[in-house]
């Protein structure tokens, strides 16, 4: 198997549900907190970013998540357990280990990476009454409330529907693909994860002008082989190299 299909494999894992670069969220999580005056004796820029953001359900390019972050707010320390790989994506059936929901199984709708979250549809509500005074009775609203991963949820094996270790496995062609521990069968990713605010479903994606083409993206344009690059150069142009390359020894 080609080192080329393995790592073009590793892309064919979808992408988070905010579709946007990473460059874009560092714009919108960065808050200047002190910025110099508009005044000529101030040559020298002065700016002052909070490093540190304090994320919830909200998107960074939303209007509460920057009420959340503003600046004289107090980023609380919240440890997050960093993933190297994230196993969890939008339409996975997950079943709940702790809490009075305990044994129930839900799909999951929402993720939000950062703080190792995933909101499950209809699974652990909140309700809270809003509106409420003399001329009305209020509003109930219900919100559901996140899991921690691999802690509250776990997630299960379609064959059987019971909850399962998985891991990350490589499979005859090179896909990159989840494989149950238990069952030794593969748990494939459902089709909503696929899905961003720009398009539905990247089948029925029309490509733009401006748009890198399928066809220049999935072009192998470079071999790994076990050769110098004075060695590919010769072979390239067709010069035969007669020299003995003296030892070397790497340590």
């Amino acid at each position: 198997m080609r080192l080329t299909n393995i790592l073009r494999a590793s892309r064919r894992i979808p992408k988070s549900y905010d579709n946007m670069p990473k460059r874009f969220i560092d714009r919108h999580t960065s808050f200047v907190v002190l910025r110099r005056p508009y005044q000529p004796q101030y040559l020298q820029k002065i700016f002052r970013h909070k490093t540190r953001a304090n994320y919830d359900a909200w998107r960074p390019w939303e209007e509460e998540f920057k009420q959340l972050n503003g600046q004289f707010v107090r980023i609380p320390n919240i440890f997050v357990e960093p993933k190297r790989d994230w196993s969890y994506f939008r339409g996975d059936r997950v079943e709940v280990l702790k809490g009075p929901e305990k044994g129930k199984q839900g799909i999951i709708n929402y993720i939000v990476k950062e703080r190792n979250w995933v909101f499950v549809q209809g699974l652990n509500l909140r309700r809270q009454l809003v509106g409420k005074d003399k001329n009305s009775v209020g509003l109930v609203i219900v919100k559901e409330e996140p899991f921690l991963i691999d802690i509250e949820v776990k997630l299960v094996d379609p064959s059987d529907l019971e909850p399962t270790e998985f891991e990350w496995r490589y499979d005859d062609d090179g896909n990159r693909v989840r494989v149950s521990l238990r069952t030794e069968r593969i748990i494939p990713i459902p089709e909503s994860a696929y899905e961003t605010i720009d398009y539905v479903d990247k089948e029925k994606y029309r490509e733009r002008d401006k748009d890198t083409t399928a066809d220049l993206v999935n072009k192998v344009t470079f071999v790994p082989e076990s050769k110098t690059f004075e060695m590919d150069i010769c072979q390239t142009m067709g010069i035969k190299d007669d020299r003995i390359p003296y030892p070397m020894y790497w340590y």
